[in-house]
């Protein structure tokens, strides 16, 4: 068994390392917060994602998909025009398809 010394030392390095690590991002995002870089990632980024992700999904359509997706696509449009609430856009149109691919549009 290791020595006392050492197991204090041990933890203590450890619990060192452990405090540097969470309270590094808070020391890291001051400076980052008056950033123009930042900011106007910030603006852009939500809309870059939403559009990687619509053309990921659209890219291999198939026509029998095609309508419940459309539906749902401009339901989320709308949605977002709407009330400019992401979570509430993307949920309904989620709910749309789950609805419409499982009910209106399953396969006989």
């Amino acid at each position: 068994m290791p020595d006392t010394p050492y197991l204090i030392a041990a933890v203590a390095v450890s619990a060192a390392v452990t405090w540097a690590l969470r309270a590094l991002p808070f020391a890291v995002l001051a400076p980052l917060r008056a950033s123009a870089a930042v900011h106007y990632l910030s603006a852009r980024m939500p809309v870059g994602v939403m559009v990687i992700l619509t053309v990921y999904t659209l890219r291999d359509l198939a026509p029998p998909d095609a309508l419940p997706i459309g539906l749902s696509l401009a339901a989320t449009l709308a949605l977002h025009f709407w009330r400019r609430n992401a979570v509430l856009s993307i949920l309904g149109g989620t709910a749309l398809h789950v609805l419409l691919a499982g009910t209106v549009f399953a396969p006989s």
